[in-house]
């Protein structure tokens, strides 16, 4: 058998498997997070959020030509650029397999045997197919994400070394190092995982080339491995930038000449300089120095990339995110500036408390003729620091969850001991070998988990193992055996996974090592790089692509083991084709069986869909207010590249806090006219106002033109002294009002005729924040301005503490409360204010105009999809409530039979069954006793299996998931008078009987 064929054949038939794997579950179109805001931004060649991905951008530009003029093709076609790099991947996945296991099986020119080629190829379809079908990768190779790209770099450098190591001796050999330069130059401009892989290279170049290999040696290899990785990391991609700027500092504030004079200048000077060493090395025979400046030459080459960001961003595109047009600008953008700083090898504890602001140079921004200093960099210093801070956040919700977690009683401080607790036990235990676990051993679902037992976990599927980590396995409830993402691997693809790991040390210790490297580098580095807060919005596993490779790496290698340890038994030949076999089942096989209706994302459509359903929630030419990245970027996606509603202007709260984009806000965009912002741009720069403090003058209501003109004025007449001398504006009072002119409402058709008289003629509201920052202001100035030209709008999911105080006028139409000036609603001081809403504009949204992503049918909803099936059945619900209490009760009818149209039969999370309950409640207010009374006997069943699993899991931990399982018994509980009143009398026995059944069984539980 011809070995370089044979590798090459099976190599692409992976690639095919592959390919063809994530096309058949490919996402159709924009999926949540920040896969809306690269496809817009690709499609247009914008700029995306810090630090940028240029490359990822051009690529997936280029892949978005292939729709032709299709526009809702383009995304797919985007996420097909995913889907072939990580095929790709998988490619040189396994070339890099079968190249490990024939240096140990063969020497480098000996004749390879029938039983050793069919272990050596059988241990790369093994591996490169069970990284094809694991968890994390999969869910990254079926959207438009960085993340499969930036694996795809990875696979290409650790395959180009090995191919490097295998030609070290051939003349031109050098070139395979030259290339991995480059290709890392590339990477940088789609994620900077890829630099990870350089330690591992460090050790393979290090154990080709040193002819006596040592211990000494080995670390010294390791740390010039890790000295490489810092040059690139900071030297070459942030001080690059940052000699540039400050070389442009000088050119164009003390020189007087033009912004990018000095850029031009560095780059000339940087050209130069590598010129000269190349040639000085060349002529000096100095083979290290002329390999290492190429490699630096490359690398630039590649990270080249990033002029795009500068480019596009003076042609000031659309989205423009932090407007980098400078090289201060760009440099804050590559650092990430925005997203603040965490402590890695020392720092504070969560209660520690500051004593001192250290300055730390000055913060410049580009200005009309010269840069200008905004203000100055402090570094905070705390009265208790420790060593490799863990537990460092003082957020109130992160400082608790310390507590809850470490068991730190409160009013006792955090030890060192607590931080390494917290690092191995959450960050490298919950954040890490969780996720680990899932792609290896199982998973329990894909509710995100924040260390509750019931949620996020991994499982095994093997009982008593399982049942010892999470309760009793006898009983799972729904939410288990019904979910998607409830994979069962038996441990089977770890054991292989281990077993190569064993063999390969044993067999081959220098190889192992260095695969070794790469999965620590790639995983447990990260771990410590990254240092994660609790509570993180999303699960993070992606994160760790790179290390479940490498152990996807020791999976095929089982194979081989295997086949060994077989051999003595039978044939080499029939033991190799018995492992590949059964390694195939029980990894690859067993994963993809498994994991297959969890990562199907082909029939779904939701975070498209959605988005529409925010943009056609607002009237013509509305400003919406979103806050998050699911509220803006799916938004931003079906805007920019579908062209859906392009006159209404998403105003991002989160963005609104820079000066970048509130000038952003000043400019049209497609249709959308600019925002009703008066201030001039100085009056709102980075260092002006970024937080103006609230100081109790009066305890008067004041017109919001008046409060907005004082905190905005320049006039030292408005401003107060504070202890450092300086002068500064502040806000008077929170007691706010904006007089209403009845004509303008009307004449906006803001509120209809027949309301007129409803119209009030003040908007009084009390401001709920101690300070104004710089989204507040602009905020101020839109509704002193606006003049009720526009209508305004919040999207559902703005946290309610960022409407400013106004929720007593907000009007929810659908996906967005609307802001109305009608008198508001009296209520009983001892009841809740009922949810405000346009019924009329409500139903024509959400029965008539709005898609729902095809969430009954879809194969597979993911969790932030999920999540949203809680808010949209409150839509419906609350709206059929507003009929009925208007007498509109054919509508009502309507609108709960749309709901249950469209939403899923199954129950996806615990308490939907609350919404359940409601939506069955009015269904018997319309006269649909029958879906009413399958509604109640579906959710008590639901609820019966849920609570019954609780209880068998509890039995050592009576406090716990008690929330859940008051809200069970009351949802229970009120389904039983419900059905009472409605005269059914057969399913209220049945309740009634579930009832008295949880509560023996939780009658200790103190309910």
């Amino acid at each position: 058998m011809n070995y370089n064929k044979t590798n090459n054949l099976l190599g692409w038939l992976c690639f095919a498997i592959a390919a063809i794997t994530y096309t058949l579950t490919l996402e159709p179109t924009a999926s949540f997070w920040d896969c809306g805001e690269f496809i817009a931004s690709a499609y247009k060649l914008q700029v995306v959020h810090q630090p940028g991905a240029p490359l990822f951008l051009m690529i997936a530009k280029i892949f978005s030509l292939l729709a032709g003029g299709d526009k809702s093709k383009i995304a797919y076609w985007m996420n097909m650029s995913s889907a072939l790099s990580s095929a790709a991947t998988i490619l040189f996945l396994f070339w890099t397999i079968t190249a490990l296991v024939r240096k140990v099986l063969a020497k480098r020119d000996e004749e390879i045997t029938t039983g050793k080629m069919i272990s050596i190829m059988g241990s790369g379809v093994v591996g490169a197919l069970a990284y094809t079908f694991s968890d994390t990768f999969w869910f990254s190779a079926v959207e438009a994400e960085v993340y499969a790209m930036s694996s795809l770099c990875t696979a290409i450098v650790f395959w180009a070394i090995l191919k490097w190591e295998h030609h070290a001796d051939e003349p031109g050999s050098d070139r395979w190092i030259i290339f991995i330069a480059y290709i890392m130059g590339l990477s940088i401009g789609i994620h900077l995982l890829n630099l990870l892989v350089i330690p591992a290279i460090a050790l393979v170049y290090y154990f080709r080339r040193s002819n006596d290999i040592t211990s000494a040696g080995t670390i010294k290899a390791l740390l010039i491995g890790i000295v490489i990785l810092g040059i690139v990391q900071y030297g070459i991609i942030q001080y690059i930038v940052k000699f540039a700027a400050y070389f442009d500092l000088f050119f164009v504030n003390t020189l007087g000449m033009g912004f990018g004079s000095g850029v031009i200048v560095f780059a000339l000077l940087v050209i130069i300089g590598l010129t000269y060493g190349i040639l000085y090395s060349i002529k000096n025979s100095k083979a290290i120095l002329n390999l290492a400046l190429i490699c630096t030459t490359f690398i630039l080459i590649g990270y080249s990339s990033f002029a795009m960001i500068v480019i596009r961003a003076k042609a000031n595109t659309t989205l423009n995110n932090n407007d980098p047009d400078n090289a201060f600008a760009l440099l804050s953008y590559l650092n990430r500036e925005q997203y603040g700083d965490r402590p890695l090898l020392y720092g504070e504890y969560f209660d520690s408390q500051p004593i001192e602001n250290k300055e730390d140079g000055n913060v410049y921004r580009k200005g009309d003729t010269k840069y200008e200093v905004v203000g100055k960099k402090y570094e905070t210093v705390f009265d208790r620091n420790t060593l490799l801070p863990r537990m460092y956040s003082r957020s109130p919700q992160h400082a608790d969850f310390y507590r809850e977690w470490m068991r730190i009683p409160e009013g006792s401080s955090p030890t060192f001991a607590h931080n390494l607790g917290f690092l191995f036990s959450y960050q490298v235990g919950f954040m890490y070998a969780r996720y680990f676990l899932w792609d290896f051993a199982g998973r329990q679902n894909d509710d995100q988990g924040h260390g509750n037992f019931t949620s996020g976990n991994w499982i095994s599927g093997i009982k008593p193992i399982d049942a010892a980590r999470l309760g009793s396995q006898d009983h799972l409830p729904p939410s288990i055996k019904e979910n998607n993402a409830y994979n069962r691997f038996y441990f089977l693809p770890l054991i292989v996974g281990l077993i190569g790991a064993i063999w390969h040390f044993k067999r081959n210790q220098k190889d192992a090592g260095v695969v070794g490297l790469l999965f620590f580098f790639t995983g447990l580095a990260i771990v410590l790089y990254l240092n994660q807060t609790p509570l993180q919005p999303r699960e993070r596993d992606y994160a760790y692509a790179g290390s479940f490779y490498a152990f996807a790496i020791w999976i095929g290698l089982g194979v081989a083991g295997i086949a060994e340890w077989l051999g003595k038994k039978t044939s080499y030949t029939n033991a190799s084709i018995a492992a590949t076999v059964l390694c195939l089942l029980v990894a690859p096989g067993l994963m993809a069986k498994e994991g297959w209706d969890d990562h199907d994302r082909s029939e779904k459509t939701t975070a498209r869909d959605f988005a529409v359903d925010y943009l056609e929630s607002c009237a013509p030419n509305a400003i919406l207010f979103t806050y998050g990245d699911n509220d803006t970027y799916p938004l931003w996606y079906v805007q920019e590249v579908e062209g859906v509603r392009p006159d209404v202007r998403i105003v991002n709260l989160s963005l609104l806090g820079t000066d970048w984009y509130i000038r952003q806000m000043k400019d049209r965009v497609n249709s959308a006219d600019p925002l009703p912002i008066t201030m001039a741009d100085s009056k709102f720069v980075q260092g002006v106002r970024d937080v103006i403090y609230y100081s109790e003058y009066t305890k008067d209501t004041v017109e919001l033109k008046e409060i907005f003109d004082i905190i905005t004025s320049d006039n030292d007449n408005d401003k107060v002294t504070l202890q450092d001398g300086s002068r500064e504006n502040i806000l008077p009072t929170k007691n706010l009002k904006l007089t209403i002119n009845p004509a303008e409402v009307l004449a906006t058709k803001t509120v209809g005729p027949e309301m007129k008289d409803s119209i009030a003629s003040t908007m009084q509201w009390t401001y709920n924040q101690n300070y104004v920052t710089k989204a507040e202001l602009a905020m101020f100035d839109i509704l002193a301005h606006n003049n009720w030209k526009r209508p305004i709008y919040f999207a559902v999911t703005v946290p309610s503490e960022n409407y400013i105080g106004l929720q007593k006028y907000l009007y929810n139409e659908g996906f967005a409360y609307r802001l109305v000036p009608l008198k508001p609603v009296l209520v009983d001081s001892t009841r809740q204010a009922p949810e405000l809403l346009n019924s009329q504009a409500m139903y024509s949204n959400v029965v008539g105009k709005f898609k729902w992503g095809n969430m009954k049918n879809a194969s597979y909803l993911d969790p932030e999809s999920t999540r949203m099936i809680a808010t949209i059945m409150k839509t419906f619900n609350s709206l059929a409530e507003k009929q009925l209490q208007e007498g509109k009760i054919a509508e009502a009818k309507t609108t709960l039979n749309k709901a249950l149209e469209v939403l899923p039969e199954k129950n996806y999370l615990f308490y939907f069954v609350l919404h359940r309950y409601y939506t069955a409640d009015l269904l018997y207010k319309v006269n649909e006793p029958g879906k009413a009374n399958k509604l109640i006997e579906d959710t008590a069943n639901y609820i019966d299996a849920e609570l019954n699993y609780l209880a068998d899991v509890s039995q050592n931990k009576p406090n716990l998931a008690m929330n859940d399982v008051q809200l069970g018994i009351s949802v229970l509980n009120e389904m039983i008078k419900t059905t009472e009143q409605n005269k059914q009398s057969e399913l209220t026995n049945k309740l009634q009987n579930k009832f008295k059944s949880l509560e023996a069984r939780f009658s200790g539980a103190g309910l």
